[in-house]
């Protein structure tokens, strides 16, 4: 597949090591771009319920891939979180193109990026880390009772439901939480003369403009791989927020899929649009003479079955 080149990505709160963590879908993703930076804005490993009984090859698959893209000439830039905070005593060490780092300021197209994970706004992380630490499990926990019920929503054909997410968006303590953090957030940037402030740790994707009496910036959170599956993007001087379960093209796991699929579904798949297969002449199929370097310019003399593929 052919990769999207990026000038920057941003991802946080994966969690590997924890049941909560979608790192199939990650690998995905990061397979799909060729980014010049690739910053992991905190929480990436879970060091705080790290255990030798749950780490999934699938997991250990994430680092190899973000070691293996800074191989390759990606910066990749470790900023540490709370979750794996153990890695701060290691702060600004760098190995080849991999450095950790606890905050991060970038220039992009003449503009300031401060870039933290955002714990440090969380008073029960400061004040009382055994609570916090209580609730990571607890988080955890809902995430895999979670995980169960959509097993079973998606076998009975009806959408996946986020308890969490739920919870937070009922409780006002937490909208206010949410709320606070975000604000926090721009004051100080604008107060410190930042253009963008880029922050995890919420697991809440966003990206908004914010603006007090002595200026304005442009606050954003790359949210999670737990639940939302998210990442932040920066190409051609814009922020987007990347959404992994709609943005995705469909994967062609196996050719049993395709099988399964004719045509006109095979293409609107990709291009999002119906296609009239009448209007498809089946003159228009070429294909490459596996004998020669160069493409063949003549037609598929071989016909095509009802699923658009040669017979053979």
């Amino acid at each position: 597949m052919k990769k999207r080149k990026i000038e920057l990505a941003v991802i946080s709160d994966v969690h590997l090591g924890t049941y909560g963590c979608h790192a199939d879908e990650l690998i995905a993703y990061l397979n799909s771009i060729q980014p010049k930076k690739l910053i992991l804005n905190g929480d990436i490993i879970d060091i705080w319920q790290f255990s030798k009984r749950y780490f999934p090859p699938s997991h250990l698959k994430v680092l190899r891939k973000v070691i293996g893209m800074a191989s390759k000439g990606t910066e990749v830039y470790y900023i540490t979180g709370n979750h794996d905070e153990m890695l701060r005593k290691f702060s600004d060490t760098s190995m080849g193109n991999f450095k950790i780092t606890n905050k991060l300021v970038l220039n992009l197209d003449g503009k300031k990026a401060w870039i933290f994970h955002g714990d440090v706004f969380d008073v029960s992380i400061q004040n009382a880390k055994w609570l916090a630490k209580l609730g990571g499990y607890g988080y955890d926990l809902l995430i895999l009772i979670n995980s169960f019920v959509n097993w079973w929503l998606v076998r009975l054909g009806r959408e996946k439901y986020s308890l969490s997410k739920r919870i937070k968006n009922s409780v006002k303590g937490a909208v206010k939480y949410i709320n606070n953090f975000e604000r926090t957030a721009a004051d100080l940037a604008i107060e410190n003369d930042y253009d963008y402030v880029i922050c995890g740790h919420i697991h809440q994707p966003k990206k908004e403009h914010y603006e007090n009496k002595y200026g304005s910036c442009t606050y954003l959170n790359s949210g999670d791989w737990v639940e939302n599956l998210t990442a932040l993007e920066y190409s051609f001087k814009r922020w987007r927020i990347y959404h992994y379960n709609h943005d995705r093209l469909s994967p062609f796991f196996v050719d049993e899929d395709l099988k399964e699929m004719d045509m006109n579904e095979l293409i609107a798949s990709i291009t999002d649009k119906e296609v009239d297969m009448e209007e498809i002449n089946q003159e228009d199929f070429f294909i490459e003479n596996p004998l020669e370097d160069e493409p063949t310019n003549e037609p598929n003399k071989k016909g095509l079955d009802n699923q658009g593929f040669t017979q053979d």
